[in-house]
């Protein structure tokens, strides 16, 4: 079986960790002072991006990513013919619910638009919702059937 990328740069990496508080400064404190305003709107296209460099044929792949990346627990909870929907967990995650209020996973979103844009062919977008009291966000991917990719 080939090898992804990530399964590659993973090999180096699999035994080190991050303290979870680096990683918020990083991900909360100075992407969002070196962007701005535009930070969301980044963040988006930077997924997306993202996508482009570590493409990925299944939406098990996709989870496998999310779960490397250290960006939480991805779960399929509704599949349709033209949309997808999405939960992310993890204990992480459930702690931001508790000490903030301006959450944005607009990262993660731009990263599954590409993932599934690049799957089935058609123009994809991702919308996020955060569900504080559950301590989860839901991400539901749309695609346009009637516009595809060139």
């Amino acid at each position: 079986m080939k090898e992804k990328p990530f399964d590659l740069k993973l090999k180096d990496l699999e035994d080190m960790t991050t303290p979870a508080f680096g990683y918020e400064l990083i991900r909360n404190e100075l992407i969002s002072d070196m962007l701005g305003k535009q930070s969301n709107q980044m963040l988006y296209w930077a997924g997306k991006s993202l996508a482009r460099k570590y493409p990925l044929s299944s939406i098990e792949e996709v989870q496998s990513f999310f779960t490397l990346a250290g960006w939480g627990n991805l779960s399929l909870t509704t599949q349709k013919k033209n949309e997808v929907e999405f939960e992310l967990t993890s204990p992480l995650i459930s702690k931001r619910f508790q000490i903030e209020k301006d959450l944005t996973y607009k990262l993660e979103a731009g990263f599954l638009a590409e993932q599934i844009q690049q799957m089935n062919g058609s123009i994809t977008e991702t919308y996020e919702k955060m569900k504080s009291r559950a301590k989860k966000v839901t991400f539901t991917v749309k695609s346009d059937v009637k516009d595809p990719i060139d």
